[in-house]
């Protein structure tokens, strides 16, 4: 899967009517929900505003509106446009102006699809990287050599306390995550192995 790495946009006039298409990325659905209420409010001077999302690792949480217009010539367009992109933890929204000509159902399919596809021809995207979040406790004597070893497996410290020994959580391309174990394992003698952290 990809994912977005920063929000796309593009503009598509057919027969008058005014379509402006925005590409984000969003981490839930809650989210893409979020910014379409945002943009509702944004452009109150337009007559729909249609969106699609696809969100998870493998993209399987999906949603979309039609947002008035007839049933299945909007949301449902861009919403394939989506999954045949392979990108995931987008929204795609579609904001349209009317012209004054109709469409019809046909050429609202037609425009919104091209509308879509117009938003992520172009859009900067990368591989999604699953990540394993971790937590450990680690002796003091251990945690700046263990601090500058990380970055060899793209892992990162979300989070630091400092007691008896250094709590850290963190996260690492799950791929890795066996290799860091081993480092660390090898590091503190044995003594500290990270463990997993369910979502």
């Amino acid at each position: 899967m990809l994912i977005l790495r920063q929000g796309t946009r593009a503009e598509l006039v057919v027969r008058k009517s005014r379509f402006l298409s925005e590409a984000t990325p969003v981490s839930s659905p809650d989210e893409a929900r979020e910014i379409w209420r945002l943009r509702k409010n944004t452009y109150t001077n337009g007559g729909h505003i249609v969106f699609a999302f696809v969100c998870g690792p493998q993209g399987g949480v999906m949603g979309c509106s039609d947002d008035g217009e007839p049933s299945g010539t909007a949301g449902r367009p861009v919403l394939e446009v989506l999954k045949g992109s392979g990108i995931t933890n987008v929204l795609l929204t579609v904001a349209r102006w009317f012209g004054g000509i109709k469409l019809g159902t046909g050429g609202l399919v037609r425009a919104y699809t091209e509308s879509a596809q117009l938003a992520l021809a172009d859009a900067p995207v990368t591989e999604l990287v699953p990540l394993t979040r971790f937590t450990l406790a680690l002796p003091y004597g251990n945690y700046e050599n263990l601090r500058h070893r990380l970055p060899e497996f793209a892992a990162e410290i979300t989070g630091e306390e400092f007691a008896a020994s250094v709590q850290l959580t963190g996260t690492v391309p799950s791929a890795r995550f066996a290799e860091l174990a081993g480092m660390i394992r090898d590091l503190t003698g044995g003594a500290v192995t990270p463990c997993e952290l369910n979502e």
